[in-house]
């Protein structure tokens, strides 16, 4: 019997099947599998994860109500410094057939719509409401957060194909604190991280990858890029809930 009092997991919880559904653990362990790989991309995510820092959450295809909680609970460990890279990932029940490209990305903004009409805390005041400003960012809880959106569609850019589960991360802009886009630090840690990207997909950089604060960016196309190296057209789908 699934215990049901739990919505913010550990890596623990996530192989327990007293705490989670049988595809939770299996959607997981391919996770898993994927992200300790010693020629992973993104080295902090793997240290993340053998540290047993990352924090999880799952929802179904119909049911999303404890993700708000989950996001709010996420954010307490975040309250006073000093701040531990932790990351939430959320995996969302796979499709019974996988889908392309455009219909994972059409549910990941459903799913951050659907967050933000649910969040308690009002938007800040000096922050902009609207994608298209190039210093727009994703806030829940009064914080800005970075998501970034995985799914089995991705063909080319393996390194956002972690399973058959749609998969959202979420960052808070907290734990980059001395890896921002024009600090030193940030600029080798990611160059660092773009090099082995690049050699895992056999593809260059996606044209909308960026750094926080470019004028000549937008924050939103970087969520859920495209399998290709092609420049994500169109305008975004969040609206903020306001309007």
């Amino acid at each position: 019997m699934q215990e049901t009092n739990k919505i913010l997991l550990t890596k623990d919880d996530m192989t327990n099947p007293a705490v989670v559904p049988e595809w939770v653990i299996h959607e997981y362990n391919t996770f898993h599998q994927i992200v300790t790989n010693d020629t992973f991309p993104c080295y902090f995510g793997m240290k993340a994860e053998k540290k047993g820092e990352l924090r999880y959450a799952y929802i179904t295809k119909e049911d999303w109500s404890n993700l708000p909680n989950a996001v709010e609970e996420f954010l307490m460990l975040f309250v006073e410094p000093p701040y531990v890279r932790h990351g939430l990932f959320v995996f969302v029940e796979p499709e019974e057939e996988k889908n392309d490209i455009d219909l994972y990305r059409k549910r990941f903004w459903e799913i951050l719509q659907y967050l933000h009409e649910n969040d308690k805390q009002k938007w800040p005041d000096n922050k902009p409401k609207d994608p298209e400003h190039y210093l727009w960012d994703f806030h829940f809880g009064g914080e800005p957060i970075f998501v970034f959106g995985n799914a089995p569609a991705y063909k080319q850019r393996k390194t956002r194909n972690l399973g058959n589960s749609l998969i959202l991360g979420f960052q808070p802009r907290k734990i980059f604190e001395g890896l921002e886009g024009t600090q030193k630090g940030g600029i080798m840690s990611r160059e660092k991280v773009r090099k082995r990207v690049e050699k895992w997909d056999k593809l260059p950089k996606h044209p909308d990858i960026s750094h926080f604060g470019d004028p000549d960016h937008n924050e939103w196309k970087q969520f859920f890029i495209g399998d290709d190296v092609e420049p994500i057209q169109g305008e975004c789908p969040f609206q903020y809930k306001g309007q």
